[in-house]
């Protein structure tokens, strides 16, 4: 399954060099991801607040391959890998058209809002991901 997000880059997206600053990819890939489970029907702030539980990125692997630019639109790939038990795997794409610009592997984790410690995830959110 892989779910599609449009961002378009902004001057605030660029370096001096007029192109997506790198660490930018980190945030647009947030944001699909975001969008993502909230067309699944998961919204986080409702799942903190439901059973006191919340994502957060325990890792991160990225590759640039083309750079974007200004006014440029782009699409954000999240394609979730199988769940595990208290985290999952989510591979995304930057692209322009048919041009690859980055891609990497998140990892998420499920933890305890109070402390952190990571706890299973909820079965309610397995099966909203996976359809």
């Amino acid at each position: 399954m892989s779910f599609n997000w449009p961002v378009r880059v902004y001057w605030e997206d660029t370096d001096a060099g007029g192109i997506v600053f790198y660490a930018n990819y980190l945030k647009f890939f947030e944001r699909a991801r975001t969008e993502w489970l909230r067309a699944a029907g998961v919204e986080q702030h409702q799942l903190r607040e439901d059973t006191g539980l919340m994502f957060v990125v325990a890792a991160t692997s990225l590759r640039y391959a083309a750079p974007a630019r200004l006014d440029d639109l782009l699409t954000i790939t999240v394609e979730p890998e199988p769940a595990g038990r208290a985290s999952l795997v989510v591979r995304q794409r930057a692209l322009r058209g048919d041009t690859l610009l980055a891609e990497g592997e998140i990892r998420i984790g499920c933890v305890r809002a109070q402390d952190l410690k990571p706890q299973r995830l909820p079965d309610a959110v397995i099966a909203a991901i996976a359809s």
